[in-house]
């Protein structure tokens, strides 16, 4: 089953809706099954769609405090805010149903572990997952309920002795982080814009964990600016050796392709030939350090038309097995919808022109560049807690 992959998948998931206007408009995620679709990605042999329940109460709470649960409850049944728990800010606006759309995601991406956790498929996928900034007992950052968080403590209390998490958004990882902070089991791993220059404000490479976790959460904090070139090089340098020294039984990763140059939310200039390397790149260890054992979520991306549905049409596809080739043509037909549904002009291919070329750190470092100095900050933090030198 190493090959294969399950994914989790309702038209219910787009009713995580925080209103018009709001920049996590869930039409990203319909055109990005609708692009799949078209591409015949979900019509591969390896490839099944597998239907959703919501997360139940006792699951939310294996991350999530019961008052909490019940504030989100009852702030989509009465639609008034709850500023004690960060409901009804600008980021997170209540809206009728939250609750039931928030557990619909988390369920969904427990539903992806189960799959892999119990065999039944190499590779699972939630896309419209991935909501990592939210907090035990707050909403942040568009996020309600972590269903990734959620999703690795409900394997750890399966038996699971070492998790690792990658996490590719431009935003850190925060809520993940302080999930497992002080526990040995979980690595997680975030590469993202440097905090001086986006929110959350978080994620400086001097977070490395605390009591036993010390050394176990991991941040690359990269200058706004950075492309394909630079971020790629940073990403070989740290998650690599990391995840061989660390050796994980799953793989968990999150994609957020806000790091894009054309996201209006974020500072970084990768392209969607930047992030499909790195997929390539995650897909590869998962396969090396876990067994194949992968458990992969969507994230942030705020570009609905241009960015979003090719990118994870990409993950989809490295995922199946079978990755598209950049060159290939977007259909006339997805491009029509995506008018239809946005006004916005859509690509006409699945590439942004770029090679998607780095060079190693084992070429040398330099001090004096952003990047290889975030690099160096990050070894330094780290890297001797797992027995790894830094690069010279």
């Amino acid at each position: 089953m190493s090959g294969s992959l399950a994914l989790v998948w309702d038209e219910r998931l787009t009713g995580y809706d925080f209103g018009p206007g709001h920049p996590l408009a869930p039409v990203r995620v319909e055109l990005t099954i609708a692009l799949a679709r078209e591409l015949g990605v979900l019509d591969r042999p390896a490839v099944s769609v597998l239907a959703p329940s919501p997360a139940e109460t006792s699951e939310l709470e294996l991350v999530h405090d019961a008052d909490y649960i019940d504030a989100v409850r009852q702030a989509g049944q009465t639609g008034r805010p709850n500023g004690r728990y960060g409901l009804g800010t600008p980021d997170n606006p209540v809206f009728a149903g939250m609750h039931e759309a928030s557990a619909l995601v988390a369920g969904a991406t427990l539903a992806a572990a189960r799959a892999v956790w119990r065999g039944e498929a190499g590779h699972a996928a939630n896309i419209a997952g991935g909501l990592h900034h939210a907090m035990r007992r707050a909403a942040s950052g568009f996020c309600v309920y972590n269903d990734p968080a959620i999703a690795i403590r409900w394997m750890l209390d399966q038996g699971a002795q070492r998790i690792a998490y990658v996490d590719v958004d431009v935003h850190h990882g925060d809520g993940v982080q302080a999930a497992f902070y002080d526990d040995p089991r979980v690595l997680t791993i975030s590469l993202h814009e440097h905090p001086a220059t986006l929110f959350p404000g978080t994620g400086l490479a001097s977070e490395t964990g605390s009591g036993d976790g010390r050394g176990y959460a991991v941040n690359v904090a990269l200058p706004a600016g950075t492309g394909d070139a630079g971020w790629l090089r940073a990403f070989d340098a740290v998650v690599p050796p990391l995840l061989r020294a660390f050796g994980p039984e799953v793989l968990v990763s999150q994609h957020g392709c806000d790091s894009h140059r054309l996201d209006p939310l974020a500072n970084l200039t990768l392209s969607v030939d930047g992030q499909r390397r790195a997929q390539l790149m995650v897909h590869d260890l998962a396969h090396e350090v876990a067994g194949g054992r992968w458990l992969l979520t969507g994230g942030g991306g705020y570009q609905l038309v241009q960015v979003v549905p090719r990118s994870w049409t990409h993950l989809l596809a490295v995922a199946s097995g079978e990755p598209i080739d950049p060159a290939w043509p977007v259909p006339d037909a997805w491009r029509a919808l995506a008018a239809t549904r946005t006004g916005e002009n859509a690509p006409t291919r699945m590439t942004d022109g770029e090679t998607a070329e780095y060079i190693p750190v084992s070429a040398g470092i330099d001090p004096a560049d952003r990047v290889d100095a975030a690099i160096m900050n990050t070894c330094r933090a780290v890297f001797a807690w797992h027995g790894l030198s830094a690069p010279m």
